[in-house]
């Protein structure tokens, strides 16, 4: 059996660098994380107060990952999570991975040196290729953020029938140049979005306008620079999708600043159904998510998975959405599409 000692040689460093790691202190580059933990895969090597714990006892912790705690739509989901856990006796602890493959592994060692019994994945950076190997060591389940190769539990939403849905209205609306606005390019659930976006668009026979795709915007200030960006085109959208209602706040309230009624000028579309869509005026048009319902999904089913120790096995479940038109898109009643 590999010991720490062997862990060190194999890396080039000291012992106390691999038992901080092993500990995660703070004050260790990712560099040496990176060797460290690669001679630990290497060696199979388990620490020893994990492996007690392996033998002996739960740690009844689960370990919930967030690119983003400031986002409005994880810090309500965070919220929901721990209340589930609490009820059940178990801890949350939340691991913000800022869009970062490099902590999302990292964190994921929590699960292999059993200090979580399991994790919650609201966000996903990394292959499923990186990801699949950790669910040896405990159940990993997906919410929100989605894996067609996963063979895990997923909690998840029809983001394609979301996208067609914002869209489709805008289209009723009116609208035939509508801009396209999303975060990360690598998510499933932005790449759904688009397509139900792309779906609309191509029913009523409108093209997509690639000028007018607007990437890697996730908060209120990338919300800000999009206007700023559509403003300058010379061919400019009447409407614009946005993926999160941060952005969608952030593009109404610089249009506004610069003199632009919203939505004679511009028609603008959130997602998330956040408490921030009914406080700006014009209150904001968006897809409602149900938050609380994926939450409590996720932990019941996290902790029937820990109980039973039975951790891969495929399970889709799928939760509805709602399309809820406010003034931002010109219309005033709540719509059940």
């Amino acid at each position: 059996m590999s010991t720490i000692e062997d862990v060190a040689r194999l890396a080039g460093l000291s012992r106390t660098t691999v038992s901080r790691v092993i500990n995660n202190h703070p004050y260790v580059s990712d560099s040496k994380k990176k060797v460290v933990l690669e001679a630990m895969d290497e060696l199979g090597y388990v620490p020893n107060s994990s492996a007690r714990s392996l033998r002996n006892q739960k740690t009844e912790i689960i370990a919930v990952f967030i690119p983003r705690v400031l986002n409005p739509f994880f810090s309500q989901f965070i919220e929901s999570l721990e209340m589930a856990s609490s009820a059940r006796n178990y801890q949350l602890i939340v691991c913000q991975t800022q869009y970062s493959k490099s902590k999302e592994l990292t964190y994921l060692n929590l699960l292999k040196t059993k200090q979580v019994d399991g994790v919650i994945l609201a966000s996903l950076e990394n292959d499923w290729s990186k990801i699949e190997p950790f669910t040896d060591y405990g159940p990993i389940v997906l919410c929100n953020e989605f894996e067609e190769d996963a063979s895990v539990p997923m909690i998840r939403l029809d983001q394609t029938f979301g996208g067609y849905i914002a869209t489709k209205h805008l289209i009723e609306q009116g609208h035939t140049h509508i801009g396209y606005c999303c975060g990360g390019h690598r998510s499933n659930v932005a790449k759904e979005r688009e397509r139900g976006f792309r779906q609309a668009l191509k029913e009523a026979g409108l093209t997509f306008d690639e000028n007018a795709a607007f990437r890697n915007a996730f908060n209120i200030e990338d919300g800000k620079r999009v206007f700023h960006e559509l403003a300058a085109l010379e061919n400019r959208p009447s409407a614009l999708f946005t993926g999160a209602d941060e952005v969608a706040a952030g593009v109404i309230s610089e249009a506004k600043k610069n003199g632009w009624s919203i939505p004679s000028d511009l028609a603008v579309v959130g997602f998330d159904n956040q408490a921030i869509t009914e406080l700006l005026d014009p209150m904001i048009t968006t897809v409602q998510q149900p938050v609380c319902e994926m939450a409590q999904k996720a932990m019941d089913i996290m902790i029937e998975k820990i109980n039973r120790k039975s951790y891969a096995a495929r399970e889709v479940y799928q939760f509805p959405l709602k399309l809820i038109i406010r003034d931002s898109t010109g219309g005033k009643k709540l719509a059940n599409v």
